[in-house]
């Protein structure tokens, strides 16, 4: 077991931790047999011993869980705990790294495919793939940042919500989706079975899933051990391998087809970088202050502590 230095973070309030639940049994497999990884403050991450997925336990509920995707998500006082430092000021380079995805994205579209993207938030992917003459459509959560989706894409496109309440208010209709994607959105949802069969009652016979998540079995991420800046407990409830994401996805009735990190990367700016280093201690974070002088310099940083997986109906 490993302890994390968690100086730097900030403990959650006593009436958020009141709607804190503890998680008793594994959400993939439904084991209660698990082996604790480290404990960070009230949290505690953790691995199924049956099947492998490390998840956190206790974990919030209901609205408290909802309510983490307000203004302060986007635009976070505290990034390295909860949310972005500027969401959308980095725009350009959400844009940028979209651009590079198509790469990819682009092996599993059929001509003028109809799209959606489930958790899509200010509608940056959608933006991108706009522009290759596909019929867009996007869902997110937050009202904070599904704004800045419809602005850019229209009311008609983007539905403020869940899954299961756009169904309803957009019209869609069962198997009339040609892509589905769920980029970095997997790993925040408390039901993920629940999300997945809806996907797959609106995908077309031979439609495609696209999904990006965090590997907690990628070198970067048990190099760093808790320190590892995708342990936000208050969001990331599950850390999935490719092997848990795999039995996921066959539950659900998906067959991966691709499963890799090579455009798994993003554009940064060095002010994200210098952000990201204070994570790893006082000295890293020191070393790495001059780079936030160049705050608005950019590049592309692949760690491959993330995969894409790209699936299909079984």
């Amino acid at each position: 077991m490993q302890t994390p230095n968690t100086g730097h973070l900030t403990a959650p309030s006593a009436d958020v931790l009141e709607h804190a639940a503890a998680i008793t049994h594994c959400q993939l497999c439904g084991s209660d047999h698990r082996t604790l990884k480290f404990r960070d403050g009230p949290f505690e991450v953790v691995t199924c011993n049956e099947c492998g997925l490390v998840y956190v336990t206790p974990r919030l509920q209901g609205q408290a869980l909802l309510d983490i995707y307000d203004e302060g998500y986007w635009k976070s006082n505290n990034p390295k705990v909860r949310g972005y430092a500027d969401y959308a000021r980095e725009s350009a380079l959400y844009l940028k790294t979209f651009q590079k995805r198509m790469g990819l994205v682009k092996r599993w579209l059929v001509p003028n495919a109809r799209i959606l993207d489930v958790g899509c938030a200010a509608g940056y992917f959608l933006r991108i793939v706009k522009q290759f003459g596909h019929d867009v459509h996007g869902v997110e959560l937050s009202e904070a940042i599904a704004k800045e989706a419809i602005a850019a894409l229209g009311s008609d496109r983007v539905h403020i919500g869940t899954l299961d309440d756009a169904v309803a208010a957009m019209d869609y209709q069962p198997q009339s989706f040609d892509l589905i994607t769920l980029w970095d959105v997997i790993e925040h949802i408390p039901n993920p079975q629940a999300v997945l069969q809806r996907i797959r009652t609106l995908l077309k016979p031979g439609g495609r899933l696209l999904l990006e998540t965090q590997n907690v079995a990628s070198r970067w991420a048990r190099w760093l051990g808790p320190r590892w800046h995708h342990y936000k407990h208050h969001e990331h409830l599950y850390h999935f391998t490719p092997a848990t994401i795999t039995r996921l996805l066959d539950d659900c009735g998906f067959a991966v087809r691709e499963l890799g990190a090579a455009y798994a990367g993003k554009y940064v700016s060095f002010g994200f970088l210098a952000e990201r280093a204070g994570r790893l201690g006082r000295i890293p974070g020191l070393l790495a202050k001059p780079l936030g002088l160049l705050k608005f310099c950019n590049l592309y940083v692949n760690p491959r502590d993330e995969m894409i997986v790209a699936a299909e109906l079984k």
